[in-house]
């Protein structure tokens, strides 16, 4: 399995002197091709700075980060721009669906900023719709769809393109358990398929639709845990059992 991600002692810190904050300790990371990797922990514990470094949204301190092969330290602003169109797909609990477009030009913006010609964009983008069962919705705008609805558009809009890495911050926080679990559904779906996912989440129950579940505090990964099944286990219903090998 390869690594879709990899962190080799990865740090962040803001500050110096007396003012030095640690926000990431050295850290090893990998999330391979097919897995779904959840985060936890308080907060305050790193792990949107951990997300963050992944997507390029900043630089590490000191150490690696890899995405996709590419050694992110040797890429400039266009180049990780680039990345995050073609690459890496960003799923948050605030959505940042524009609320001026309709569900499909939402999910085709991405493929229109890296220059894809119209018509194409807009195949991808139905492609991607169908795939988080969004077809019949596909001309709604954001404030005609539900909470959950809005998710599966984000959803669609992170993955349009063939991109095959998924960052997801807490992306089941606002909403109910029922749209929750819907999310958690289509993470696992895309991972299954070959992609790969690393989710921020809260939620011992999302997290136990993940291959590993990291735990993250003061900056350190201090424990991972393998969700395991347990007496009531079934496919739709996945079990946590924290502290498993």
């Amino acid at each position: 399995m390869a690594d879709a991600i990899r962190l080799e002692a990865t740090t962040r810190s803001f500050g110096s002197g007396h003012t030095l904050v640690v926000a990431l300790h050295p850290t090893d990371l990998t999330v391979g091709d097919g897995e779904l990797v959840a985060v936890m922990g308080p907060s305050g514990s790193g792990k949107t700075t951990l997300l963050a470094l992944v997507g390029g949204l900043d630089r590490p301190s000191g150490g690696r980060v890899v995405v996709s092969g590419q050694d992110l330290a040797t890429l400039d602003a266009r180049g990780l721009a680039v990345l995050r169109r073609r690459t890496v797909g960003y799923v948050f609990q605030e959505l940042n669906l524009l609320s001026g477009l309709t569900a499909r030009e939402n999910v085709t913006l991405p493929l229109e900023l890296d220059g894809a010609q119209l018509a194409g964009a807009r195949k991808a983008a139905d492609e991607a719709l169908a795939s988080v069962e969004m077809t019949e919705l596909a001309d709604r705008f954001p404030d005609d769809l539900s909470g959950g609805e809005q998710q599966r558009v984000a959803i669609a809009r992170a993955m349009v393109g063939g991109r095959r890495i998924l960052l997801a911050d807490e992306p089941t926080g606002a909403l109910d358990s029922m749209n929750g679990e819907t999310v958690m559904r289509l993470l696992r779906k895309h991972c299954d398929g070959g992609g790969a996912a690393l989710l921020v989440t809260h939620d011992a129950a999302h997290a136990a639709w993940a291959d590993r579940v990291v735990f993250l505090r003061d900056g350190r990964i201090v424990d991972e845990s393998r969700p395991a099944p347990g007496p009531e286990f079934s496919v739709d219903r996945p079990v946590l059992a924290l502290g498993a090998a």
